[in-house]
């Protein structure tokens, strides 16, 4: 007579990391389980190697808020934020646990002023600041992974430059990741980028392990250079954030609609789940441009989970952000694996930059700025036609 012995295990993947083992025997036409002989075995092994329970919801939080002249003003936003926080959170709870809340760019403060010197006088904050401790607070309240909303932030280390600055913070309330917008919108944005300064010491594109999965975040625009998402994607990232202030004609509505195509195609080429907020403020509020909101959540294939309707106005877009099955279809895959088809070797070209370093935080302006632009054209081999078409 044969016997056919089947194994479970349940995994605690949030508090003491332990798996239970418990089974059963197929004998005489049926199975016998042995419970009594359950053991549970103490272990020590990453999140990413821990199956899920279940999927985890995420909510992308669209904002229409009043744009902050000074630092006082910013206050308004913030309570509007922590209220949303609430409402995604607490509001859904009778139907499924939202673990991670996302705001987008500028959700603390638009760079409204031309020049560094103005913003480092009326808006810029370091990091360190009350209204990331106000988040945190209500993080732990909540027990929620929060993706601040965007703010100019100063640093001590570098006082005359001004970052767009996004931080992760987690269920206890504590800073997990600090990101800085790579690529700035110029020539219009005036901030840094870890790329203008000379040996930049921190980590330019972090990538935070979690119980929900490894999570990386990048700035609108950011989302342009294919290469930043895919940098993230081969640290590990499996939920790609996006917190963005993405205009028309380029925001979510026809003909162009660059949004929802750059918000899919990231997650198909690089087999991840995207979150992507977007500002939906009316354009009395953020002039000169109107912001037509979209925000949205998609799966691994590019499949829209969510998304807002096309059109500015306070939204909360909600999706399950299934990690366990994205580990899945990355560990069964051989088709369609973009990641690991990489042939990283063949693009020399990426090894030179195309936009000079600005050394000097004096000369970041649009004047100048349209200046390292045409260089970098000209280095590409692109003439100036100055608009004539010619």
């Amino acid at each position: 007579m044969s016997h056919v012995l089947a194994c479970t295990y349940l995994c605690d993947q949030t508090e003491s990391r332990t798996i239970t083992i418990a089974g059963s025997i197929f004998a005489r036409g049926r199975w016998y389980p042995f419970l009594q002989n359950q053991r549970t075995i103490s272990l020590s092994f990453p999140h990413s190697l821990i199956p899920m329970k279940h999927p985890v919801y995420a909510a992308a939080c669209q904002v229409d808020l009043p744009n902050p002249k000074n630092r006082a003003e910013m206050q308004l936003n913030t309570d509007a934020m922590l209220q949303m926080m609430e409402h995604a959170v607490a509001g859904y709870s009778p139907f499924f646990d939202v673990r991670l809340v996302v705001f987008p760019e500028f959700a603390h403060a638009a760079p409204i002023y031309h020049t560094v010197e103005e913003l480092l006088s009326h808006l810029a904050i370091p990091s360190d600041n009350e209204h990331v401790e106000r988040i945190g607070a209500k993080a732990r309240e909540l027990s929620c992974y929060v993706q601040t909303g965007s703010f100019l932030e100063v640093d001590a280390r570098w006082p005359d430059r001004v970052f767009n600055t996004t931080l992760l913070v987690s269920p206890e309330g504590e800073v997990l990741s600090r990101y800085r917008k790579a690529n700035t919108w110029i020539p219009w944005e005036v901030h840094s980028s870890p790329h203008d300064i000379a040996d930049y010491p921190d980590e330019v594109f972090p990538v935070v392990e979690t119980d929900i999965g490894r999570i990386g975040v990048a700035t609108c625009y950011d989302w342009l250079f294919p290469e930043v998402l895919r940098e993230m994607t081969l640290k590990g990232a499996e939920i790609l954030i996006r917190i963005s202030a993405y205009m028309d004609p380029w925001g979510a509505t026809s003909p162009m609609d660059w949004w929802t195509v750059i918000n899919r195609a990231r997650a198909i080429e690089n087999v991840a789940l995207v979150v992507a907020a977007n500002q939906g403020a009316t354009q009395g509020k953020y002039p000169p441009f109107s912001w037509p909101g979209g925000s949205m959540i998609v799966d691994g294939d590019g499949r829209i989970l969510a998304e807002a309707p096309d059109g500015p106005g306070e939204r909360i877009v909600v999706a399950p952000i299934d990690v366990g099955n994205l580990r899945r279809e990355r560990s069964r895959r051989v088709g369609h694996m973009m990641p690991a088809h990489l042939r990283s070797s063949l693009y020399t070209a990426h090894q030179e930059s195309g936009l000079a370093p600005d050394t000097n935080p004096n000369a970041l302006n649009p004047d100048a700025l349209q200046k390292r632009i045409q260089a970098a054209k000209k280095n590409w081999g692109i003439a100036d036609m100055q608009g004539d078409g010619q």
